[in-house]
């Protein structure tokens, strides 16, 4: 008791300005303060620079006519709307060539790791040969190998490469036959989406009571059941027409119909593509070698095939390893379709730079690109670690 009493005594006594406690919370507000004050004296002197050489910092002109076209826009624009369409519409841009691309490289990438892993010595070494020819040759030139020396080559439209009269390609693009809704397509959209809902929902309810219970609650054939339910409510619904294709007629000098990629976007999305895929690989290897090899002797031994030990043992285990660097690869493609610039495709930055040519506002333009460039990168790595942080093992 005496012992403590002093102890207690000794550190009353202790001058404040010694006091460890003291001295770090004054620390962090001295440095909080020089931060803040540095900040501030680098805007008001930017602002000022700006001011006097007559530069406009401010985003006024996105309502202004852009005045320039955009090459096959996925949503309406035409040259006399707004900067802030034509932004919009690059957006629009990079967000189909980025999700496609993540979903390709994903599935290529995962088949190539399978591959490098085979027991098949040429199979392995073929996807070895792919791996490391990707992994050391810059995105910019592959993707002029692919622009110029591929999709550039194409034959003329009356030459068009015809595959069973769905796919048309030439030197103008790829014309694809697409399903379009119909009149009473919308009918069909909304019983499918329910059918949608109701099988992730029962999905996830019924294995989650599966691993409590240890009892077979049959959630594949039972969430299968409730799509393909959705699915035949929508078609009678709509007459069982919800659907039409719209197929690519020549007519005079180009098609007509169908759904057209342009050459640009289809060699930024190969590139991407094929690249990414070959780091997604090296990631889905390692992530598999992770799993210690006893796990797979033992589901072999239990009388599983390769596919099972694959789907029910390997992977669920090597999604903790893969998927923090994952995150990674899939935020390099995004960042990675800025490059789309040197081959004409016009996605959010291409359009930004030509937004500062015609509107001379070069620092909201780029602030306005690395603030979109920012959000999606933040927005993808919320959604990843949402799924990492389920994945992971809980300790106590």
């Amino acid at each position: 008791m005496t012992n403590s009493n002093t102890e207690i005594q000794f550190k009353s006594e202790i001058p404040f300005y010694r006091d460890e406690r003291v001295i770090k919370a004054v620390a962090q507000i001295l440095s909080a303060v020089l931060v803040i004050g540095f900040v501030i004296w680098g805007v008001i002197n930017f602002q000022r620079a700006a001011e006097a050489r007559g530069m406009s910092l401010g985003f006024d002109f996105l309502d202004k006519p852009a005045g320039f076209p955009i090459s096959n826009p996925p949503i309406e624009y035409d040259p006399s709307m707004s900067f802030g369409r034509a932004f919009v519409v690059g957006l629009v841009n990079t967000l189909l060539v980025s999700i496609s691309g993540i979903f390709v490289a994903t599935i290529l990438g995962t088949l190539l790791a399978l591959a490098r892993l085979s027991s098949n010595w040429l199979l392995s070494r073929l996807a070895l040969v792919y791996i490391e020819f990707h992994r050391n040759i810059p995105l910019l030139v592959l993707l002029f190998i692919w622009y110029f020396t591929v999709f550039a080559k194409l034959p003329p439209v009356k030459e068009s490469i015809t595959w069973t009269s769905v796919a048309y390609l030439n030197q103008r693009g790829i014309y694809l036959t697409w399903p379009r809704l119909t009149d009473a397509g919308h009918t069909f959209v909304i019983p499918f989406m329910i059918g949608i809902i109701l099988a992730i929902i029962s999905f996830v309810t019924l294995r989650k009571r599966r691993e409590l219970t240890g009892k077979d609650t049959y959630y594949v054939p039972i969430s299968l059941g409730l799509l393909v339910i959705g699915t035949m409510i929508g078609l009678a619904v709509s007459g069982w027409k919800p659907f039409w294709l719209d197929q690519p007629v020549l007519e005079g000098f180009n098609f007509q119909g169908g759904l057209r990629l342009t050459p640009e976007f289809a060699a930024l999305f190969v590139g991407l593509s094929t690249y990414t895929a070959a780091f997604i690989a090296e990631v889905v290897r390692a992530g598999i070698q992770a799993v210690d090899r006893g796990q797979m002797e033992a589901a072999r031994a239990l009388g599983l095939n390769t596919v099972q030990v694959l789907s029910l043992v390997v992977m669920p285990q090597a999604l903790r390893v893969i998927i923090p660097p994952m995150i990674s690869q899939y935020l390099n493609l995004t960042k990675n379709s800025s490059l789309a610039l040197v081959i004409g495709f016009q996605e959010v930055f291409s359009v930004g730079k030509i937004a500062i040519n015609q509107a001379g506002r070069a620092v909201p333009v780029f602030a306005l690109v690395m603030l979109t460039y920012l959000a999606l990168s933040l927005l993808t790595s919320f959604v990843l670690n949402l799924y990492n942080r389920r994945i992971q093992f809980v300790t106590r």
